[in-house]
């Protein structure tokens, strides 16, 4: 078959109106488990304060004389930690032309970015707070920074490279290189190390918080909880080839991944002793305009509370 001589085509027409969905496609991850997983508080200072306690050690030599005078055993008192709030921002500037033309998929363009500027602040808070940075007291020339999670977890860790530290009291971790797994010790041991060390302390990690890699290792692991499901009959079967729950001596611990740490390590969890302490939650602010366009800042100040650190722990250094 052949055209016909002078036929109109599509190919030749210019006038044809764009074929352009009013539908934008956006996959980048927006799921913050920590974040939305640990209580808010308020803060009342840039400088936010918070205290820890413990009990006497254990004495297996109380015995006491029949009628023996008592006098008074040494106290424990509390520790007062502190963390920085750190200032976070995403400023949104448009044009006024911009503005004003037809924008497919949109309805104006400013709302439109405020929001994916809103959801990008949400992300970079959960890494801020799942890093290894240590707290920055700031001056007029340093801004200031909080201490995230990696950097409190000195208690109960798990080192494998033998030049990194975590000093604690959220002070910069020092890294060394990472161990490749095929050198280091099997994964579920480690995992029952530092469990163990929790438990020991007085925690309960529910939570084990990993990155992608480490949570496909986490699910190959020997003794995680049994993977099935049940399929009622004349159903199609399901191939489970996750495990969302590890069975330990001490407990269940459900495998929650998450994006938005470091690759090097695997945080265990007791969520309760953790907490955002809010000196501004995340507020929109016209600024003013000093031109062709229009300016909104979304802000928020906060820090992270590190409740007590021996409830939680971490394995460090190790590359899947």
């Amino acid at each position: 078959m052949a055209l016909p001589s002078n036929a109109q085509t599509t190919y030749d027409d210019s006038t044809i109106r764009e074929d352009l969905s009013d539908i934008i496609y956006n996959i980048d991850p927006t799921e913050t488990p920590f974040a939305s997983g640990i209580a808010r508080v308020s803060a009342t200072n840039t400088k936010h304060e918070f205290m820890t306690d413990a009990l006497a050690a254990v004495n297996t030599a109380n015995a006491q004389l029949e009628g023996d005078d008592a006098t008074g055993d040494t106290l424990v008192a509390p520790t007062r930690l502190d963390n920085q709030c750190q200032i976070m921002r995403k400023v949104v500037v448009v044009s006024g032309t911009q503005r004003a033309v037809n924008v497919a998929g949109r309805a104006d363009d400013l709302d439109y970015h405020v929001m994916k500027s809103g959801k990008a602040l949400k992300r970079d808070i959960e890494a801020i707070l799942l890093s290894e940075h240590g707290k920055v007291v700031g001056s007029t020339a340093t801004a200031r920074q909080l201490a995230g999670i990696e950097s409190w977890l000195f208690t109960n860790k798990l080192h494998l490279a033998a030049t990194s530290t975590t000093p604690g009291n959220g002070q910069a971790v020092v890294d060394g290189n990472v161990v490749s797994a095929s050198t280091a010790t099997p994964l579920r041991d480690r995992v029952n190390t530092v469990i163990q060390q929790i438990w020991t302390n007085g925690g309960d990690p529910r939570t084990i918080m990993a990155p992608a890699q480490a949570k496909q290792a986490l699910s190959r692991m020997p003794g995680v909880a049994t993977m099935y499901r049940d399929v009622p009959a004349m159903s199609q079967g399901q191939i489970i080839g996750a495990a969302d729950v590890y069975v330990s001596d001490f407990g269940n611990h459900t495998i929650v991944p998450n994006r938005f740490m470091r690759n090097r390590t695997i945080l265990f969890l007791d969520m309760d002793y953790w907490a955002i302490a809010e000196l501004r939650p995340i507020t929109e602010t016209p600024l003013a305009k000093t031109g062709d366009s229009d300016k909104t800042m979304l802000v928020t100040e906060l820090t992270l509370e590190a409740r007590n650190e021996k409830a939680s722990g971490k394995i460090a250094d190790w590359a899947v």
